[in-house]
């Protein structure tokens, strides 16, 4: 199995964690083949695989707006027009400012204004929100055709690598 690495201190774990996350979201976005960046949703109602990345991201900068007064926050993107490249870049920058912006508060005393259960909670709360989008960009690219390959699938669940 090999030498078990050190746990960090809480603090530093749940932020590993959020980072962790992060990647994992991105990974998924690199690794879907392009033409399901566009792909309808087969009952013709919904988001498209490139609007749900958009989402993701613009919810991280709506938090960072009402949350993280003087961040320097990514711009929101478009959703009918961001490219896959763009959209990445996004996530990168909106994952990265999250994470400045939450080590503080998850070393200090916990508090993230306009979310009263705290930094600990917060962090769980944009994890099950990204883990449910990725879960439907996993299934609509499957149901338009473009299933992810099975070393993504699984690549998604190894976090000790990413």
């Amino acid at each position: 199995m090999g030498k078990a690495r050190p746990i960090p201190p809480l603090p530093e774990a749940v932020l590993e964690t959020f980072r962790t996350n992060d990647k994992i979201t991105r990974f998924l976005v690199e690794s879907l083949d392009e033409k399901a960046w566009r792909a309808e949703p087969p009952t013709g109602k919904g988001r498209t695989v490139a609007a749900i990345v958009a989402h993701i991201h613009n919810v991280r900068h709506m938090w960072l707006t009402v949350s993280a007064k003087g961040v320097k926050c990514p711009p929101k993107v478009d959703r009918d027009k961001v490219t896959r490249a763009q959209a990445l870049k996004a996530l990168e920058r909106s994952g990265r400012v999250m994470a400045e912006f939450l080590g503080p508060a998850l070393a200090g005393d916990g508090r993230i204004k306009n979310f009263p259960q705290g930094a600990a909670a917060f962090i769980a709360y944009a994890i099950s929100h990204e883990a449910h989008h990725r879960g439907q960009i996993a299934m609509l690219a499957r149901q338009a055709g473009f299933a992810l390959p099975q070393a993504v699938m699984f690549g998604m669940w190894e976090w000790g690598k990413l």
